[in-house]
């Protein structure tokens, strides 16, 4: 059960994260900031690669919808379902 909620938490921090970030993209902030680059590096594990794949659209950027998309309706579900398999 403490799996499960570890998952399911690590799921939901790294939406907040994406959401952060986007909110940081809005606002001018101090690039050298620890934690503002913290939460840029992590976020673009996720991030980076749906950019690669998805086309140009006019100078907006769809991939934070698309992998908080990902992560809570696909991969989530996903995750928890091999897990209640396996255990």
């Amino acid at each position: 059960m403490l799996l499960f909620k570890l998952i399911v938490t690590a799921f939901d921090v790294m939406s907040w994260l994406i959401i952060a970030r986007v909110l940081l993209s809005w606002i001018p902030h101090n690039p050298q900031n620890m934690i503002i680059n913290f939460i840029y590096e992590l976020t673009e594990l996720i991030l980076g690669p749906i950019r690669r794949f998805m086309p140009s659209l006019g100078g907006l950027d769809f991939s934070p919808v698309i992998a908080i998309i990902f992560l809570d309706w696909l991969l989530k579900p996903l995750v928890l379902s091999l897990l209640s398999i396996i255990l």
